[in-house]
């Protein structure tokens, strides 16, 4: 018999990694896990987990067959990575994926996207083109990005690999992470000398609302903020507020705080974020999809299928 599978609409993954699914698993499908039912959990050996619902210790209480969790994520917030270790349950995601991560770079790729459409302004001038007002001198960006200071929140694997394009381009870069060697030693030092500020950090207890209103008013005025890590890391009504007052000069957000809640996409469209966003042209948002190519998908998705069928062909 095939092991039994957990899936939820909601990850969308590509048709030929159900197609895997489905060849290798009893799959159980629900559109996501407020729909599932204690009759499946008792029965399920693997659970897809998407963000922003929590596999918990009660969670898997309910699933006494559970053998492995699954997530194409780099990052496990959802999971209770104790409480799966206590009860011998492999979680199978990204985080130690090392060798793996550093041939998926659409995150790197969209970062110097944001930077360069935001500092240019590119969505505002291609609107003002594509409505018949053909001129450039509005357009003029304060400054080349190759004299610009990039200052870069947490060194691992997409920070560094941002701050190489960066330096390709002639940007000063500089990062701050208390686990690696080189960089400034507080974050403040890094805002203050920083005319871009670029997020890669980890969201944990310690790192919350690490970039928050007191580092923010630190960077230069005219500086550029911009985040495709998670929203939990950025205090961003003070973004706001900044940008209002015009002491920070543009942003771009790939994330935000709250949006794996379930009802968030309900009460983003009138949130302050998006109301700000519909009326000034200096900050650019995009639906966290940093990591959006269909090959990266793909790739991701195969992974976490692949280790999750280890662990269950093993455990036979």
């Amino acid at each position: 018999m095939k092991p039994v599978a957990i899936y939820y609409g909601v990850l969308s993954y590509q048709p030929e990694n159900l197609a895997l699914l489905h060849e290798n698993f009893d799959v159980i499908e629900f559109p996501d896990p407020r729909a599932e039912t204690r009759e499946a959990l008792s029965r399920v050996h693997v659970l897809f987990a998407p963000l922003g619902f929590p596999v918990d210790a009660t969670k898997m209480d309910r699933c006494p067959a559970l053998r492995a969790i699954a997530s194409n994520t780099t990052g496990v917030p959802h999971i209770d990575m104790d409480a799966a270790a206590a009860r011998d349950i492999r979680v199978c995601a990204l985080h130690d994926e090392g060798e793996f991560l550093d041939t998926i770079t659409p995150t790197v790729e969209h970062t110097i996207g944001l930077m360069l459409a935001t500092w240019r302004r590119l969505p505002a001038a291609h609107e003002a083109a594509r409505n018949g007002a053909w001129e450039r001198w509005p357009w003029g960006a304060p400054a080349m990005m190759s004299r610009l200071r990039l200052g870069i929140v947490g060194y691992g694997r997409l920070g560094r690999k941002v701050g190489e394009v960066g330096r390709s381009l002639g940007m000063t870069v500089r990062y701050y992470d208390p686990n690696a060697a080189g960089g400034v030693d507080d974050l403040m030092t890094l805002a203050s000398n920083a005319d871009v500020l670029s997020l890669h950090a980890v969201v944990n207890e310690d790192t919350r609302r690490l970039v928050d209103r007191e580092i923010l008013s630190a960077l230069p005025h005219g500086a550029m903020v911009v985040n495709t890590a998670r929203g939990e890391l950025l205090d961003t009504e003070a973004l706001l507020d900044l940008l209002e007052e015009g002491h920070i000069g543009c942003a771009a957000l790939d994330v935000i705080d709250g949006e794996f809640d379930p009802e968030f996409a309900e009460s983003f469209p009138s949130s302050r974020l998006a109301r700000y966003a519909r009326s000034n042209e200096n900050l650019i948002l995009t639906p966290h999809i940093g990591g959006s190519t269909v090959d990266a998908w793909r790739e991701t998705q195969r992974r976490v299928i692949e280790k999750a069928l280890d662990v269950v062909r093993v455990a036979k």
